[in-house]
């Protein structure tokens, strides 16, 4: 009996996984988290063969939970449902430890048999992920100034970090909305390599990142 942990701080997500699992014979669902630090005290509770890893979390990022569990010894099995579109959170994820890594696009019977190879210990890409992966690592070592690879709003989402701003005022700063502000956060850290915010304040201010007045 595979014993899985589904981590995602949609509630509509983790039910319908569950039922989905729940229909498996061999697949147990033994805890449910819907954010990053929840995921960090169940995985050393429940003690899961598999965690089944979204990376868009409110608290810790998907990479930051990946890099901690692994900091604290816990070499579990991780497979990344996400629906993170770009190749930055495919190379961080891997970086840290992922064991598979699958877009919330996928068809069911791939996410059953990705969860049960990652319980085998097999690490599993769908083609298409294998060739952006590595067309990721080609245009990373390409670009040795890692700023680059920010994009304007990035920039502008890194700068407010640097100012201590939380999710919600940077979405009202930027006009955008926080689901929006998430998804840039988790990218910045992704692309540049970071664990959490508070490295990316330091990295912003070591490289000059202009840094707006406070509201």
């Amino acid at each position: 009996m595979i014993r899985l942990l589904i981590v995602d701080d949609h509630a509509v997500v983790r039910q319908s996984m569950c039922f989905l699992f729940e229909q498996e014979p061999d697949i147990a669902v033994v805890g449910e988290a819907a954010t990053g630090t929840d995921a960090l005290a169940m995985a050393g509770a429940v003690a899961p063969d598999v965690v089944l890893l979204d990376l868009f979390l409110p608290d810790l990022d998907g990479v930051t939970v990946l890099q901690r569990l692994r900091d604290n010894g816990c070499a579990v099995p991780v497979v990344i449902l996400t629906s993170a579109p770009d190749d930055a959170h495919l190379l961080a994820a891997l970086n840290a430890g992922a064991t598979s890594y699958l877009q919330k696009t996928a068809e069911v019977g791939e996410v059953l048999a990705t969860v049960r190879a990652a319980a085998r210990g097999e690490s599993t890409l769908p083609p298409g992920l294998t060739s952006r992966l590595l067309h990721a690592i080609r245009e990373r070592d390409r670009s040795p100034d890692p700023l680059s690879r920010l994009t304007p709003r990035e920039r502008d989402v890194l700068a407010a970090i640097a100012q201590g701003r939380s999710n919600r005022e940077i979405a009202r700063a930027l006009r955008i909305g926080e689901e929006t502000v998430k998804s840039h956060v988790s990218s910045v850290l992704a692309k540049l390599g970071l664990a959490d915010r508070t490295q990316a304040a330091i990295f912003a201010l070591r490289h000059g990142i202009e840094v707006p007045p406070a509201p």
